[in-house]
């Protein structure tokens, strides 16, 4: 079963290998020297790091070490100071979310942001707002090409619904649902945006380990079936060393370790701030 209609090209460039031995294509994201302040409150301090076509790219750090707010500036959330970030070689110093999103960028969030009254189905539509051409009045009315609209638009749900396995699940208001499989119902939302990257901001956060293998192996299946590319804040290092490709480290909004999982877990740095006491 085919989500994301146009995978990304994986083949511009000499392409590299990420740890799971996935090819990986050229940069996609390009964050160069971002800054971010809240009155006299630095949230992140010239951070700069990049991201590959096809890759899992994991943002890992200690609470409060600016990973989220990194998260927000990618999206357009939040506007920084100083810095930019450049997707597919267009450079934007400001965007807001729309525009971030028109440009192949979805977004889950760390609290969950779904209509808890409404179905797993209509809060998985929501995702494809974007893709609407018809005016309000036609959706509206049902009528004609608007309704022939909402029928491609709804099959191409009801495709995500099976592919996170959720069937059973589909006319079920989503606040009556446990929270791992909320957390599967924010994907799908995303994933109806048919992006070419995908934001997760702490998508196993709450979890229990049957949880948290059902959602890695969504992501892996995202990233390997239709060529999305990942970036994914997450604090199970479990997690993290075993699927991705690349792992940038943060600390008090600034950047302390970059690299293969490998050259992370063993950066003196990183073990100090975040990973513990190395023997």
């Amino acid at each position: 079963m085919k989500i994301i209609s146009e995978p990304a090209a994986m083949n511009a460039g000499p392409p590299g290998s990420g740890s799971s031995g996935r090819k990986l294509g050229e940069v996609i994201l390009d964050v160069q020297n971002i800054s971010l302040a809240f009155g006299g409150v630095k949230a992140l301090t010239d951070i700069s790091f990049n991201v590959r076509e096809h890759e899992i790219r994991a943002i890992i750090g200690p609470n409060g070490a600016g990973k989220s707010s990194m998260l927000n500036c990618i999206n357009g959330v939040y506007q920084p100071q100083q810095g930019s970030i450049s997707f597919r070689g267009r450079t934007f110093h400001h965007m807001n979310s729309r525009q971030v999103a028109e440009m192949g960028v979805a977004r889950t969030f760390q609290n969950l942001a779904l209509f808890k009254g409404m179905s797993v189905l209509d809060n998985i539509m929501t995702g494809r707002n974007l893709k609407i051409r018809s005016n309000l009045l036609l959706q509206a009315l049902r009528i004609g090409p608007a309704q022939r609209e909402e029928m491609r638009h709804r099959e191409f749900v009801e495709h995500i619904v099976d592919f996170l396995e959720i069937q059973a699940f589909r006319k079920t208001p989503v606040g009556q649902l446990p929270y791992g499989l909320q957390k599967r119902v924010d994907l799908g939302r995303a994933l109806a945006m048919e992006p070419q990257v995908l934001l997760l901001d702490e998508p196993m956060a709450g979890m229990n380990v049957e949880e948290k293998q059902d959602m890695c192996r969504f992501i892996l299946d995202v990233n390997d079936e239709f060529g999305t590319t990942v970036v994914l804040i997450e604090h199970d290092m479990g997690v993290v060393m075993d699927i991705s490709d690349r792992v940038v480290v943060l600390d008090y909004g600034r950047k302390i370790g970059d690299g293969s999982p490998g050259e992370v877990r063993d950066n003196e740095d990183v073990i100090r701030a975040y990973l513990g006491t190395s023997h």
